[in-house]
């Protein structure tokens, strides 16, 4: 099935890692505004896999699943690159939510609740909590993000070679410790929440089972974990 030019059989392997493909995009989805239909990030993703088959050259040393979720990941961003899928609007209410708990976080001492969250920003909890539900996706990055001055696509500026690794860089230990820091500051459903969905890469459905809460209620608190990392990690 696969040859140093690729797979010999495409829609085999379509087949098989469709499910790899839906994984990937409802993963993907917590990170997302809800403008963002999950169909969209499966056909695209769809379409990285079939750019992975063609691609696939084993003498590059991974196995095809790891060198495919690459490609389906860089599709779906690239998909998303097609459109301006988060507003100014959301950006700056992200930016005004992590603003907020910076500040009250000097004020208080300890991680604001909720309630004084939305109290500093001079609005009801409900509204603070449809702000983070609409918010949510502000923190994956920024349209900018998907492009160089070049105007490569996601696929030429993140494929496997023996330059640049970009785990590598990610590694660095200063900022993981930052990180790790940063992660046992948050108060302890939202540090569950980070933990069930980064560590055992659950989606929002199985998340909310757990928590006994709501799948938006899942996106709010993620939302709102995400801010106080952003706000902890304010340098790196």
């Amino acid at each position: 099935m696969y040859t140093a030019n690729g797979l010999t059989d495409k829609n085999q392997c379509l087949q098989e890692h469709a499910p790899l493909v839906k994984r990937i995009a409802h993963h993907m989805m917590l990170k997302l505004p809800n403008s963002v239909e999950v169909d969209d990030l499966i056909q695209a993703g769809m379409i990285g896999l079939l750019d992975a088959a063609s691609r696939y050259d084993e003498l590059r040393g991974a196995q095809f699943e790891t060198y495919a979720a690459q490609r389906i990941r860089g599709a779906m961003l690239d998909e998303l690159r097609g459109a301006d899928w988060l507003p100014r609007s959301l950006r700056r209410d992200a930016r005004r939510i992590e603003n907020a708990i910076s500040r009250l976080q000097q004020k208080l001492g300890h991680a604001p609740v909720e309630s004084e969250i939305a109290r500093e920003m001079g609005i009801s909890l409900p509204d603070y909590q449809q702000m983070l539900q609409e918010a949510r996706g502000s923190q994956l990055m920024y349209y900018e993000d998907f492009r160089n001055e070049e105007q490569e696509s996601f696929f030429d500026r993140h494929d496997l070679s023996d330059a640049a690794n970009p785990l590598e860089m990610l590694q660095d230990e200063r900022f993981r410790a930052a990180l790790v820091a940063a992660i046992e500051r948050l108060p302890e459903r939202e540090r569950q929440l980070m933990g069930m969905h980064y560590e055992q890469d659950m989606n929002l459905r199985e998340i909310g089972e757990v928590m006994g809460v709501s799948e938006s209620r899942v996106c709010q608190v993620h939302s709102q974990a995400v801010a106080r990392l952003r706000t902890y990690l304010r340098g790196y």
